[in-house]
């Protein structure tokens, strides 16, 4: 059925782009490529910057837009899988309808309409959330979500692309900046403190427990505020409040009828030779061990879903403490981009701690799928 309204949203000659584009091999660059390249922003630089973006860009929307119509379970017919894959669709087409790009004003009407593309993306992974919801609606109640594992390999292949699309929109779009700010590379901050996000991510995920709960726990961190190493800020901030979050909540809900005193999240920063490696610590009780494996598959959450279908996701931009099931495989995803990793290990009965490394050399490949 999905496929069918795919012939009927394209042309044959559109159709064949796309199947054409999707066959094509990926290009993967590197942190410490795009810090030296976008270090010398001239305008030569950006004109190659354009026309790498022009044809990269085509190849990756199109295997994902291909992927979106071939999924197992019925899950590329639920409605909100149609409405992203017609996103990924209409901007292939206008990648491909831009001609080729020759000179400066080629490359600053290119520049201004992949930053169109972004923002028409900006909702992908919520709307995505809504489709896997649909399908679990129609898979309940004797499926265990674990064994779904096509889906999960899929969501993966495609919250990863998706990183790697937004990142190189997003670098190309902030080295035009005419003021960029001091020690930052487009989206890249050169001498970026983990200790200063880690503060700044901990502060925005107590307001978010505040709203929920009226109250939060402490939330102390330990590590040298004058290390710095290049890495994406927006990056760090999202995995680290993601995790901080699951603290939150966790604590808050463990001693909430307590008389005692809630513990403080701890989060230790340290200075590795490879890695850059941020522990995440709570006394919330932990996760017992048979839903350890549970907690990276997009189709598992603790808390109530707080997706309303209602909703137009065109606008929804709220931020909640749990339930969407996909803010540790995303976090996971966007350590791995850059060549790390997230692990979670548990003490049920006690609480969680999380690790989050962060490859300090830079030079790994984006893990293209």
């Amino acid at each position: 059925m999905a496929a069918k309204k795919l012939q009927e949203t394209l042309s044959k000659g559109v159709l064949e782009e796309v199947h054409r584009y999707g066959g094509m091999k990926q290009t993967g660059v590197s942190l410490r490529y795009m810090m030296e390249f976008g270090s010398r922003p001239t305008p030569r630089n950006l004109l190659l910057s354009a026309q790498f973006l022009h044809n990269e860009l085509s190849i990756r929307i199109a295997r994902r837009a291909l992927e979106l119509q071939s999924l197992p379970y019925g899950l590329s017919s639920k409605p909100a899988v149609l409405k992203v894959r017609d996103w990924y669709l209409d901007s292939f087409r206008d990648l491909r309808s831009f001609p080729e790009i020759k000179d400066k004003n080629d490359e600053l009407e290119f520049t201004q309409m992949i930053k169109m593309i972004k923002v028409r993306h900006n909702n992908v992974v919520p709307t995505m959330a809504l489709g896997v919801q649909q399908l679990k609606k129609d898979l309940k109640p004797k499926v265990d979500y674990q064994d779904l594992d096509e889906i999960h390999q899929f969501l993966d292949r495609f919250y990863m692309s998706r990183i790697g699309i937004r990142m190189l929109i997003g670098q190309h779009v902030a080295l035009h900046d005419p003021n960029p700010p001091p020690d930052c590379v487009g989206y890249i901050h050169t001498k970026m403190s983990p200790v200063e996000v880690a503060r700044h991510a901990s502060e925005d995920a107590r307001c978010i427990c505040f709203r929920e709960y009226g109250s939060a726990p402490d939330v102390n961190i330990y590590g040298d505020p004058n290390f710095t190493f290049p890495y994406v800020p927006t990056h760090l901030h999202l995995m680290v409040f993601e995790l901080v979050k699951n603290s939150l909540r966790a604590v808050q809900e463990q001693f909430m009828n307590s008389d005692k005193v809630a513990p403080p999240i701890r989060i230790i920063v340290a200075d590795g030779i490879e890695d850059v490696t941020i522990k995440v610590s709570d006394e919330g009780g932990g996760i017992p061990r048979s839903g350890l494996p549970k907690i990276f598959t997009y189709l598992y959450s603790t808390a109530k879903n707080p997706l309303d279908e209602q909703v137009d996701l065109g606008i929804a931009n709220t931020t909640t403490m749990a339930g969407y099931g996909y803010g540790l495989p995303i976090s996971r995803l966007y350590a791995r981009y850059f060549g790390g990793d997230l692990q979670i290990i548990s003490m049920e009965g006690y609480g969680t701690d999380a690790y989050l490394h962060l490859s300090r050399l830079g030079d790994s490949q984006e893990p293209l799928p």
